[in-house]
């Protein structure tokens, strides 16, 4: 039976260790040959993890004469972990901001019979949204830099919130629509009634 091939998130933490614990500065094709060793990553994945490595911030790199040499500390990995997670905290906080505008807009709209159904089941999926917002906020305070599994798993949540929020923002969209043709009315009388900013808009 073959070996079970090692993850490319492996790869990448195995090699930030090696960095780590080496603490020095390598060329690749010192690294090629210590990286099979000492970490188990076959030499020719070496240079696809580096590169990757380097694009996230988390190895630098410089040229020095017509030699290029790679090399992290876990200072450099901390700050930019840090980083990252300034930058999820603040789309979590778009995000609840978003999901509660579209939270009164609904309960606003409530009083259309046709519509009363749908936004009933529309606000009890935003407030489990809101929930695992909150929830997620929570595990942020709790956050442990030196777990970027959890780190990732955090940012793919992240994702999916933002992704449940938009489809929310469809169903704003819609309801314009509807108001615009049902009572003849200006898009922007709708958004001044319901209170929902003029440059609403989905998330990026």
């Amino acid at each position: 039976m073959s070996k079970k091939g090692v993850s490319a998130e492996e790869k990448r933490k195995r090699m930030l260790q090696l960095f780590y614990e080496k603490g020095e500065f390598f060329q690749l094709k010192e690294l090629e040959k210590l990286a099979p060793k000492a970490k188990g990553i076959v030499a020719n994945s070496v240079k696809d993890v580096i590169q990757q490595l380097v694009e996230d911030g988390l190895v630098d790199t410089d040229k020095i004469g017509t030699s290029i040499y790679y090399w992290a500390f876990p200072s450099k990995s901390l700050t930019t972990r840090k980083k990252q997670l300034e930058k999820i905290t603040a789309e979590l906080e778009e995000v609840t901001e978003k999901l509660k505008i579209i939270d009164n807009t609904l309960e606003a709209s409530k009083g259309n019979e046709e519509d009363e159904e749908k936004c009933k089941k529309v606000l009890e999926e935003i407030n489990d949204k809101e929930i695992e917002l909150r929830r997620l906020q929570q595990e942020l305070k709790n956050y442990q830099d030196n777990d970027p599994e959890k780190f990732a798993d955090l940012v793919k949540k992240t994702q999916e919130l933002k992704d449940a929020a938009n489809r929310w923002t469809d169903n704003i969209f819609a309801i314009q629509s509807w108001c615009e043709k049902k009572f003849m009315l200006e898009k922007n009388v709708i958004n001044k009634q319901f209170g929902i900013p003029d440059d609403f808009d989905y998330l990026e």
